[in-house]
């Protein structure tokens, strides 16, 4: 079992990572924010993640995130959602969460929005592209995202701020690197075609088995779970 003095040394040596592959792709370590995934882990686990300093976290599920969220909600953190939103969910999802990845339609952002609009709150989301086509992720297809794009920048109470993409989980960390570039050469699509460039600064990939090779393609979130918490009790076939 992953102990907080655990998950403060993988936090160091996950900051070292992401620290050496920006480097070594030319880039400023403070460009790329570390997304601690704690999905499936106990809120005393995220105590000690941001007692180390960590203030970004995410979950994939709302209920659990709403619950974790509350119990540490005496802490200054950030919550990220991860995983698929079911419409139905979208007004606990808006109320809780001040970043959503995996808006995928244009329905769920006119939900989110009207949500959002409601509890007097801002939430930053991103287009979840499904680039691979695998059954068990969720996602647009890229040919939908420039309309996702344009009602997401017409919403009253979101700020879309970029894309995310879950790769198929490699045996090699270099076999992802195609999906990433494709998500990044997209964005510059979109952004040449009139999406304006602030809506589309975010880039979210890469995950704990290859980071780093996403940060070389312009990662500018990176959601690690495993390498700071340990092995999931449960796998997830989305595993961060």
């Amino acid at each position: 079992m992953t102990s907080p003095a655990d998950v403060a040394a993988n936090l160091d040596a996950v900051r070292q990572r992401v620290r050496a592959a920006a480097e070594r792709a030319g880039r400023d370590p403070a460009s790329v924010t570390l997304l601690a995934v704690a999905k499936t882990f106990d809120a005393d686990l995220v105590r000690a993640a941001a007692a180390a300093g960590q203030r970004h976290f995410g979950e994939n599920r709302v209920q659990e995130g709403a619950d974790k969220a509350a119990r540490v909600a005496d802490l200054p953190l950030e919550w990220h959602l991860i995983g698929h939103v079911q419409s139905n969910k979208a007004r606990k999802a808006a109320a809780v969460f001040d970043w959503i990845h995996s808006v995928d339609r244009p329905e769920l952002v006119s939900k989110l929005d009207d949500a959002a609009s409601a509890a007097g709150r801002r939430v930053r989301i991103l287009l979840q592209v499904d680039l691979a086509h695998e059954a068990t992720k969720s996602g647009a297809d890229r040919e939908a995202i420039d309309t996702l794009a344009r009602a997401a920048v017409g919403a009253r109470a979101l700020d879309l701020v970029g894309l995310m993409t879950i790769p198929p989980i490699p045996d090699d960390p270099e076999a992802s690197r195609p999906w990433f570039r494709q998500l990044r050469e997209l964005r510059d699509a979109l952004v040449a075609a009139g999406i304006p460039a602030g809506s589309m600064r975010e880039l979210s990939m890469g995950m704990s088995q290859d980071f780093d090779v996403a940060i070389a393609e312009g990662a500018t979130i990176v959601r690690v779970g495993t390498a700071i918490f340990g092995a999931r009790a449960r796998q997830d076939a989305r595993r961060a």
